[in-house]
This record gives structure tokens, C-alpha cells and sequence, in this order.
């Protein structure tokens, strides 16, 4: 299969580099962080060090006077497995005339992000980066991207089976190998029973007591689960938008699985075939729809779903220069208008809202309202 190019994001890498001291680049493990790093340190001064290398020569005891004395660009995979790190590099970064720069690769948010927060204020600059996007395979395998995920060897892999194959070993080493790396010490099979829950109720509105009723545990645990695969890049928590509206609104989080190929196989799903007569076809889409949205338009702050307990609902708000965009994602041929989506325009005061489709024609349905082919995405909200 040919191969994918990741050409904007290597400029934003890029670009970051020349801004800042410190970039730091995050995102799950095996979405290709260590392959675009390679790349874009090839050919320049510095060095690389990966910290997952059992021989790596970059040690807590060394490392002052290893990385004082380099220039250039200096890579460092899975940073998060040293976080006395981050307190020396903040020293580097503060040296004038500044001798290196920084490339940081994690797979971790919380305790990473925290920990270079703390120390970087002022000196980082921070990169989100996730498996293949539509804009990056072209919209003529939008389909398959949509069934296999974006993990680049789960999307390149030969057969559906091949790539269901590889999507069962990363959750299974997700599990039993990356997160003790990390010093969590949760029993794999209890995450991949929460998993494989977090999957079918994929696009709803999180209910702790309901989940760790079903687990027979606390609703803490549960709470610590979903914190650990949000945290880890595999879960997306979207967060309702609070305003007064003068109703009642829903205030807790939509979960989706954040990788569609992930979603299809922990829902036991080894084709598109097998996709398009699943009940869950319609929110599978929602999620991938939802997410390459969010990634065009890289507003992870800025992204929020409202639901009011009357039954108004719009699937994602994105707030830009204080107007309001909506979205809704649907997996139909020609979709239309429904009664809550005239509700959500006079509630919110929407700029726009566009219903987000796999059709091929953008059409009005009214002044503000619009259907938009995902393909054609980038070219209609590039001015947002």
C-alpha cells in the first residue's frame, strides 16, 4: 500500500522547533511519533535517545553532563520515563546563546503535561499527534481509514484480518506492557472489561455509577479507568458547554473510543462489511467524523458538546474568536434538518452549523444550515 506522508504536521513540528526551546510532541504509542522524529532530526546536528531502549545511553545519573554539552537538535523518545528531565531542561532552555533545542516525544498526558507544565512554563510548546488523518491517506480511502483506525500499521496492513490482528496485540500490549511502563498497576483484564464497555456506550454521556455497577466496583475505580485511557490518548472525555440558557443542561462528558479501528475491534468487528450492519454504525461514525474535525481544526481546547434535559442536542460546538460553530454527524445519504437542531441555532446563536456526512455534495438546507461531504471538509472551514 503506498505509503502516507505527513507533511503538515512535520512543518507544525518544524515550525515549533524554530519558535521554541522545548517542543513536545504527544500522542499514543505506535501512531508514528518516533518515525516523523526521525525524519525530521535527519540531517541535522544533535542526537536522538530513546528511553524505552533497554541500552540507552541517556541514565538519571549521567544525564546533566551527557545533554550540557550537545548542539543542535536534541530527540528524546518516551521522555516520560524520566521526569527529572524536565527541571534540567528547563536550565537548557534558558542558556544564551542557545546551543540546542529540544524534541520531546510522550505517550502519556497527565503525569507528562503536569510535569513539564510545572518546569517548561514559558519554554514548551505543545503537539498533539494521533494516527493517520483523511487529509494524509486522501479522501479515496476515507472509507477504509474510517474501518481500520489511523494507526499506521493497523491502516497499512495487507488484509482486514491482518489489521484486525494488529489492532487485538496493541490493545493487548496496551494493556500488559505500556501501562505498567508507566507505573500503573491495574490487572489488564480488568481495563480491557472496562474498554470493551467504554466501546458500547461509545458517543453517550458518561455514567460513573452505572459503569462500576456493571464492574461490581466503586464508581472511583471507574472514575481512575477513564482518567488512565483518557490520559493515554485512547478515550475521548468531550466536555458539555455550560451557559445560561435558561435550561437544564447535561453536565457530564461524552465518551468516545478515539481511534475508529480500535472502536471496531474491541466491538469484535473485523471488516467494514462487518461495520455497515452493526447497530453501532451511526455513532462509529460520529466518533471518526468528530475527530478529524477536531484535528483540522486543532481545537481540542475549544471543543464541547450541549445537551439540555429537554432533548436540544448538537454533537460538537467549536468556539473561534467568540462565534460559534456547530456540527452534526450523520450517516445518511441526504440528511436533513430536525426540530433540535432549530433549537440548538436560537439556544447557542450559531455562527453556522454543518451536518458532516460520507456523501459526496454540499448543499443548503438553510441560511445557516448546511450538509458538508467530511472530504470536503478542509477546503469549506479553512477560514474558521
Amino acid at each position: 500500500m503506498k505509503h502516507v506522508e505527513r507533511i503538515a504536521l512535520k512543518r507544525r513540528i518544524e515550525a515549533s522547533i524554530k519558535r521554541t526551546p522545548v517542543t513536545l510532541l504527544l500522542g499514543p504509542r505506535q501512531c508514528g511519533k518516533t518515525t516523523l522524529a526521525r525524519e525530521i532530526a535527519s540531517g541535522r546536528a544533535g542526537a536522538y535517545f530513546d528511553l524505552e531502549d533497554p541500552e540507552a545511553t541517556l541514565a538519571p545519573e549521567t544525564i546533566s553532563i551527557q545533554l550540557k554539552g550537545l548542539k543542535g537538535l536534541i530527540v528524546i523518545d518516551e521522555c516520560q520515563r524520566l521526569p527529572s528531565l524536565f527541571p534540567l531542561i528547563r536550565v537548557l532552555a534558558d542558556r544564551r546563546p542557545l546551543p540546542a533545542r529540544f524534541l520531546l516525544l510522550g505517550s502519556a498526558s497527565q503525569e507528562l503535561v503536569k510535569g513539564a507544565s510545572e518546569s517548561l512554563a514559558g519554554r514548551v510548546h505543545y503537539l498533539e499527534m494521533g494516527g493517520f488523518t483523511f487529509e494524509e491517506t486522501g479522501a479515496k480511502r476515507l472509507p477504509m481509514l474510517w474501518s481500520r483506525g489511523g494507526f499506521p500499521a493497523s491502516f497499512l496492513a495487507g488484509p482486514d484480518e491482518e489489521s484486525h490482528r494488529w489492532r487485538l496485540h496493541f490493545i493487548q500490549s496496551f494493556l500488559e506492557r505500556d501501562l505498567p511502563s508507566l507505573g500503573i498497576r491495574i490487572p489488564a483484564p480488568a481495563l480491557r472489561r472496562f474498554w470493551t464497555m467504554l466501546a458500547h456506550l461509545h458517543g453517550q454521556v458518561w455514567n460513573a455509577s452505572e459503569l462500576a455497577r456493571s464492574m461490581g466496583t466503586q464508581e472511583a475505580t471507574a472514575k481512575r479507568y477513564l482518567d488512565i485511557l483518557t490520559g493515554s490518548f485512547m478515550v475521548r472525555s468531550l466536555q458539555p458547554w455550560f451557559e445560561n440558557v435558561g435550561k437544564r443542561l447535561v453536565k457530564s462528558p461524552k465518551i468516545y473510543i478515539r481511534d475508529s479501528g480500535l472502536l471496531h475491534s474491541l466491538l469484535s468487528l473485523r471488516s467494514r462489511k462487518e461495520l455497515l450492519q452493526h447497530p453501532k454504525l451511526g455513532v462509529s461514525w460520529e466518533g471518526f467524523a468528530l475527530e478529524e474535525i477536531i484535528r483540522l481544526l486543532e481545537a481540542d481546547r475549544d471543543a464541547f458538546y450541549y445537551r439540555t434535559h429537554g432533548g436540544a442536542e448538537l454533537d460538537l460546538l467549536i468556539t473561534r474568536g467568540g462565534r460559534r460553530y456547530g456540527f452534526e454527524f450523520k450517516f445518511a445519504d441526504a440528511p436533513g434538518t430536525t426540530k433540535s437542531m432549530h433549537a440548538v441555532m436560537e439556544d447557542l446563536r450559531l455562527e453556522h452549523l454543518w451536518i458532516v456526512y460520507p456523501g459526496e455534495r454540499a448543499y443548503k438546507l438553510t441560511e445557516k444550515i448546511s450538509t458538508l461531504p467530511l472530504a470536503q471538509a478542509p477546503e469549506t472551514l479553512d477560514n474558521l
